[in-house]
Formats: C-alpha cells, structure tokens, sequence
C-alpha cells in the first residue's frame, strides 16, 4: 500500500488537480482511481488552457466548432464540458459508495463573474444543466459577490466547490454562506442530503508572501519561514470542527445535510527550500480533502509519509500565528490581498485561454 493509498484509510480524500483529454482518453484516470485510490478531480482555466492547447484529442472540435463560427467563451464550454462529464462518470462509482461524500469533478464559472453574484447564480445554474451529473460541483470564489452566490446557488441545490480562499475570515464567511444556503433549501421543502461543499483553502501562495514581509522584517522573524500556510490550515480545521460539530448544524445534519469540507488547494511547494510534500504530509486528517497537482501526487506516491497529522500541534499553530501578529503580519490582510491577486490571475487565464480559442 503506497502513501496516497494509507492516506485514504486515514479519512481524507486526494483530488487531482489537473484534467484533460489525454487524461481520460489514454486512460491515465482511471489509473489514478484505480492504483492510487483518486477520488475526485478539480479544473480550472490554466488547467485547461494547458490541455486544450497541448492535447492532440481537441483538435477536431475546435476546427468543427470554429467553422461554425462558435464564439470563443461558447466553444470553450462545448470543449470542457464532455471532459467533465466523463470525468464525473469515472468517479461516478465512489459518488455511490460514499453515499455522495466523494467522487465529485468541478467546474469553475468564468472568473470574469467574481463580483457579480446574479452572473454567478445564473451561470452555475447554467453548467449544472448542462453537465447534468449529480457528482458535479460548481466552482464559485469567496469574493464578497461569490458569498451571496454560494448561499443562492446552495439554497437551489446545487452542490458548490468554493475556491480562492487565503484566510480565516474567509473560511468562517464560507461555512456561514453555506449554512444559511443549506437553512433556505430545508425551510422551503428542499432535500438538503444531494448537497454538497467544499471550501477550498489556498497554503503555498500565503507562504510566498508571508515569507516575502518575513524577509523585510529580518532578525527573529525569519524563523518563522514556510510555517504559516500549515498553521493556516490546522487553524481552519478548528473552526470547520466548531461549525459543523456544533448543535446548531446539528438540526440540518439530522435533516441530511453534509458538513462543507475543508479542502487543502495550491499544495505544490513553491520555495524549492521546503519538502515537496509539505502540505501534503502535514495535513492529513478526516474529513478533509488534498487536491494535488501531478508533480506533488508523484512526489508523495514515491517518498511520503502517511500518519494523522493534521490535528497535531493545534497549539503550536495559534502560538505561531500569534508570533507573526507580533512581527507586524497581518494575516487577515494577506489573505485579501492573496485573493484580489487570484481573481486577477484566474482572470488572465481565462482571457488567455478565450483568445487562444479565437
């Protein structure tokens, strides 16, 4: 049994971050599914611009749809579309086992949307009945927008992936959206247990900065490097335990509502100084999910460690976020700034992708 396989047994689900036609065409997949026990799949634009422009098994719809004179945000769902659904059809056999727990594939809503929450809510709608499959999850940002969208879009049913998350304001916000969302679903008739979330927390980008204004402090903060990303996430894990272990959700949960796992996203090391598998290793726990990019997935398969790691060192985690406010880092703020930053980065991976289709 290899690490990705013995992190499984230990209660937290690995996603691929990464799909693509080749992918699922040449069988690559379902290997995952089946040798090291992927159970879920996330995509995006970058994802897919990188498929789209390096996959031989596109071109013949992009020359069909283009002769068609299919406009390039149009074409570009027409090509990504069956990619998911055959996606979710692949994981479609965990969906079941997991009575709906796992096996999901997300799609993001164009980034161009991030604040507008009626574009959003209309555009989720939208995708959802196009892929028509139970196990798919819309992928919606934290923005201020995208948190009166989650609540729409859940209180309709529609399962959410809620991306660009940088802090722990923005977890609490989420769980909350979610939360009034699943409350209005219920509260009008609704059948909460086909609903699903996941928050998807963003680590090696907030090591990045936090370690570029520890490197401008100097002195004694330096030792406090390529540690908070991990203090992040063990910290979120607490106040996921405080929410959805709560007598409040307690009422929806007896209802069938699932809790909104934390999911652990940008979990490729970034500073070549720190372990490939940092977040990986770090982070294993129930309940929990790790959507990992192919290189951190071949790098734990071949020397991670497996072990219940995440609720270790709970404490050390607020000792060391307290030490960072005392160094004049504010947390709060690095994770606003991370999440414009993100918008904009998603935004110019959609655009780049939308001209290269045209």
């Amino acid at each position: 049994m290899n690490a990705l396989q013995l992190t499984k047994q230990l209660g937290q689900s690995l996603w691929l971050d990464n799909l693509s036609r080749t992918l699922i065409q040449e069988g690559g997949l379902q290997r995952l599914i089946t040798e090291d026990g992927i159970s879920g799949v996330t995509s995006n634009p970058a994802i897919f611009f990188n498929a789209i422009s390096k996959s031989p098994y596109y071109r013949d719809d992009v020359a069909r749809l283009k002769a068609l004179k299919t406009p390039a945000e149009p074409l570009y769902e027409a090509l990504v579309i069956p990619d998911i659904q055959a996606a979710c059809d692949l994981m479609r056999p965990e969906y079941d086992r997991t009575h709906g727990r796992d096996g999901y594939v997300s799609l993001e809503v164009s980034p161009a949307l991030a604040h507008d929450a009626a574009g959003t809510v209309a555009a989720g709608l939208r995708l959802k009945a196009a892929v028509q499959r139970q196990n798919l999850l819309i992928k919606v940002p934290a923005t201020s927008a995208g948190l009166t969208a989650i609540e729409a879009l859940i209180a309709q049913g529609c399962s959410v992936n809620v991306t660009l998350m940088f802090s722990l304001a923005h977890v609490n916000a989420v769980a909350q959206a979610y939360v009034r969302g699943l409350q209005r679903l219920v509260d009008g008739g609704g059948d909460p247990r086909p609903v699903k979330s996941v928050a998807s927390l963003f680590l090696s980008r907030v090591d990045t900065l936090v370690d570029k204004q520890l490197d401008s402090i100097g002195g004694d903060a330096l030792k406090l490097r390529g540690k908070a990303g991990v203090a992040l996430a063990k910290l979120a894990y607490r106040e996921y335990q405080k929410t959805f272990k709560s007598d409040a959700f307690a009422k929806l949960a007896a209802k069938g509502a699932q809790p909104q796992f934390m999911l652990w996203a940008s979990t490729g090391t970034k500073n070549a100084a720190y372990s490939d598998v940092l977040y990986v290793e770090s982070l294993i726990g129930t309940e929990t999910i790790n959507t990992v990019p192919d290189a951190t997935l071949n790098a734990f398969r071949d020397h991670g460690k497996a072990a219940a790691t995440l609720e270790i060192g709970m404490n050390d985690a607020q000792v060391l976020f307290d030490a960072l406010a005392q160094a004049g880092i504010d947390m709060q703020q690095v994770g606003e700034t991370l999440q414009v930053e993100g918008v904009t980065l998603f935004e110019q991976a959609f655009d780049q992708l939308l001209k290269l289709l045209a």
